[in-house]
């Protein structure tokens, strides 16, 4: 069986990052999701003593887990099966070639009873920008090339929680608008974040002179944010999951309620027609 085609140039997603660390990554990103990070396991009535991040970008995760191994997002995690009672895959995981395989990994890293907390940018990241590139080039030249991330949608990454083995699984979305001077500002910030387009199907031709001049005049147009500005959005995904130990709440067994839902509810029962009948 042949395997599908890669999404990402693994070599090309490796320049882009090392350009940005070179010329000072733009990690605010990273920095609000290490927040919403810290906070969430605030909520969490457990102590971590082994946690692990998976991070192109370490800084700003270990302002909040300053002992943690930081890993880097390879296609093989350097994660020790069962050595950590943590895993934080941090905004790396829409990359993945393989993200279920990603996700088993971190799951095996984990001694039971251990958290996974997964962010990653999901389908509505980027939507005006994807829009307007589309539709300039596809005026120009009647075609279009990849040239921005597919990201998954929030359903999807639920499911793969469950693939992967995870006990628990939730998945849950916050949107975030940033406003930016022009397009050109906005781009120049996806490269400062290592963010740029690392696509295996990518174009290696260079695009129409017109094409980006349009795009940007298109999107001042469409998504305009006020002061002459122009917004963007960008979605994070998050994924929580625990390895399975028994002292964790189980799904009741079928046919084991005491009560029935429709006298909770208040509501008038309509008994189905056999279709026998």
């Amino acid at each position: 069986m042949s395997l599908p085609p890669d999404l990402t140039d693994r070599a090309a997603l490796a320049r882009n990052r090392a350009r940005a660390r070179t010329r000072g990554a733009e990690l605010f990103l990273h920095e609000d999701a290490a927040a919403e990070v810290e906070e969430r396991l605030g909520e969490v009535n457990k102590a971590f003593t082994a946690p692990a991040v998976v991070t192109a970008f370490p800084a700003p995760w270990r302002e909040i887990l300053p002992d943690a191994r930081i890993v880097a997002d390879d296609e093989v995690l350097a994660l020790e099966e069962g050595g950590h009672d943590l895993v934080v895959h941090a905004l790396a995981l829409h990359w993945a070639n393989d993200p279920v395989g990603q996700l088993i990994q971190c799951r095996r890293a984990l001694s039971p009873d251990g958290l996974f907390l997964g962010v990653l940018f999901g389908g509505q990241t980027l939507a005006e920008l994807r829009a307007v590139l589309a539709e300039a080039e596809s005026r120009l030249t009647g075609g279009l090339s990849p040239r921005v991330l597919p990201m998954a949608e929030i359903r999807d990454l639920g499911a793969l929680l469950q693939r992967a083995g995870f006990a628990l699984p939730v998945a849950d979305a916050v949107k975030q608008t940033v406003t930016y001077a022009t397009m050109f500002h906005l781009i120049a910030d996806l490269r400062a974040m290592g963010e740029g387009n690392a696509l295996a199907r990518r174009s290696r031709r260079a695009p129409p002179r017109a094409l980006f001049p349009e795009a940007a005049a298109r999107y001042a147009g469409a998504y305009p944010a006020g002061d002459g500005r122009i917004a963007a959005t960008f979605e994070s995904i998050w994924l929580t999951g625990w390895a399975p130990h028994p002292s964790q709440q189980k799904p009741l067994r079928p046919g084991s309620a005491a009560q029935r839902l429709a006298d909770a509810l208040g509501a008038a029962e309509n008994p189905l027609r056999d279709l026998r009948d």
